[in-house]
């Protein structure tokens, strides 16, 4: 296939076309868990809260104060770690060291997995306190549908973070191209490039040859023979 080099990415140091990029499953994914995370977050830090009779807040869910910050916590997090993979994913073109590469795959597929894990409980836990809220405790039903956005957010939020895990699953498995770097792309060097050779076969070795003349066999006596009448 041509135009891909390790690990599902383009050549080292290949052009990065923006609407290409933008069209493809992964950035779509990625900015659809940026939204979900920045509504988890906005809900319950904005609305989350209430005032019932007193000067101090509580947590609309169940009062469980818990609940409310395992909810920001999750959602501020995963709107960051997006924000940093989709600026991974847009320079990931760019690295020209195969090492490098894999070591940013592995991490991606290490948080994106623990991510959809985190999201998993966090919409069992908000589901399972808000259940227990009783009507009584928020008057006029204030709140009530920041809770229930960060619930069903955080269940999108499962969907969204498993993609991302299996299509970095999907890129580490594709490997390495090893017929497109060096040892030096390994290495993370630039690679160099060898000297030509004048020997068949040298293996990017210098070799000098001195070739001497030697003159054909027979060419000494190559006159023609004069031939001696013989006297009677």
């Amino acid at each position: 296939m041509d135009g891909v080099g390790s690990f599902g990415a383009g050549r080292a140091g290949s052009t990065i076309d923006p609407i290409t990029f933008a069209k493809q499953p992964q950035t779509i994914l990625r900015v659809l868990s940026w939204i979900f995370s920045l509504v988890v977050f906005a809900s319950i830090v904005n609305e989350g809260y209430v005032n019932m009779g007193s000067e101090r807040l509580h947590c609309i869910f169940n009062k469980n104060t818990d609940a409310c910050n395992y909810g920001v916590f999750v959602g501020l997090v995963g709107l960051l770690a997006c924000s940093f993979f989709f600026l991974l994913d847009y320079k990931f073109s760019s690295i020209s060291s195969v090492k490098d590469r894999k070591k940013a795959v592995m991490l991606e597929i290490g948080f994106s997995g623990f991510w959809t894990f985190l999201y998993f409980v966090s919409f069992c836990f908000l589901a399972n306190q808000w259940s227990r809220t009783r009507a009584e405790e928020l008057p006029l039903n204030q709140g009530a549908d920041a809770a229930r956005a960060a619930i069903a957010f955080s269940f999108f939020s499962i969907i969204t973070w498993a993609g991302l895990t299996v299509r970095a699953v999907q890129k580490y498995l594709l490997g390495t191209d090893m017929t497109l770097f060096t040892t030096e792309h390994m290495d993370g060097g630039a690679p160099t490039q060898p000297y030509p050779s004048n020997s068949p076969g040298g293996g990017g070795t210098t070799t000098e040859t001195t070739e001497t003349y030697q003159s054909p066999p027979f060419t000494e006596n190559n006159a023609a023979p004069t031939y001696q009448v013989p006297i009677y």
